[in-house]
């Protein structure tokens, strides 16, 4: 009778055991999602009360933000000139910004190289870039419609602007601060020439290198907004702007929206491109 039960209990205790241990794992996998939505979700409540309590006609509650997106998505609410137009919008704007980085990474991490390592280059040219980087983007907006005219073309260049100086100084910085030691060991196993550049002075800088690349990236991305001012049909900067003289406040709001999560997931792809190349380095996994 004994043995019996105990054959019966048995399988029960098995059972229970993967509960016990895949519960706590499920969380200890879900806390840094759930962290991460505390402070969105405390401030989307803040955003309710002050305006139901403030009672405030110019910024629209988080509800109507909510219908004007998913009219500004899919449509079928509004059916206006703004509905049902964001992929066209952001593929515009990411257009440009990926121009743009792509082009300010090709520019300026050769010439951070060059201008890290090699003195005379230094000399020449790091005194004109440094008058020149604490120019603001704005600064440059006349001067881009003049010289390159209205459209796309003007918001290529000032997002070229603004990523160009995160991604070249960053270069600098890491090429600058190569170890020294590197180059001794580096002579006696016989690597001379160029070969240093490939294989010495590249990936000690590569981690200052993808620094300057999320700076740069997200730089990319606050500038848009200028970029598409200069008279540009779609994008999210023209959105913005068109909607901010229709006093569409509720359609400002959503294109922010769409530029923070762009630029989010955006930063989540350099710096998996990071982890991947820098799995060699154990301060950067």
């Amino acid at each position: 009778m004994k043995e019996n039960v105990a054959s019966i209990a048995a399988p029960a205790t098995i059972e229970t055991r993967p509960a016990a241990t895949t519960t706590p794992g499920f969380l200890i996998r879900t806390r840094p999602a759930l962290l991460a939505l505390v402070v969105p979700v405390v401030f989307i409540v803040f955003w309710q009360l002050a305006v139901v309590y403030g009672h405030s006609r110019l910024i629209p509650p988080p509800s109507e933000v909510a219908v004007m997106m998913w009219d500004f998505a899919f449509g079928g609410i509004w059916d206006d000139a703004f509905s049902r137009t964001l992929h066209l919008h952001l593929l515009m704007s990411m257009s440009r910004v990926y121009g743009g980085f792509l082009l300010a990474c090709a520019a300026g991490i050769p010439l951070g190289l060059l201008i890290g390592r090699v003195r005379l280059i230094r000399q020449l040219l790091d005194p004109v870039l440094q008058i020149l980087r604490p120019i603001p983007v704005t600064a440059w907006l006349p001067l881009s419609m003049i010289i390159f005219g209205l459209g796309g073309t003007s918001a290529f260049s000032l997002v070229f602007l603004g990523a160009f100086y995160p991604v070249l100084l960053n270069t600098i910085f890491g090429v600058r601060n190569v170890d020294p030691k590197l180059f001794e060991a580096a002579a006696m196993l016989g690597c001379k020439g160029s070969s240093i550049f490939r294989r010495v002075v590249l990936p000690a800088a590569l981690p200052s290198i993808f620094t300057g690349l999320r700076l740069g990236l997200g730089f990319a991305w606050v500038v848009i907004v200028v970029g598409e001012m200069t008279g540009v049909p779609q994008g999210l900067g023209a959105v913005i702007m068109d909607a901010r003289t229709l006093s569409r406040t509720d359609l400002v709001i959503c294109g922010m929206i769409v530029i923070g999560i762009a630029g989010f997931l955006s930063d989540k792809a350099i710096t998996w491109l990071n982890r991947r190349l820098l799995r060699w380095n154990p301060q950067h996994t």
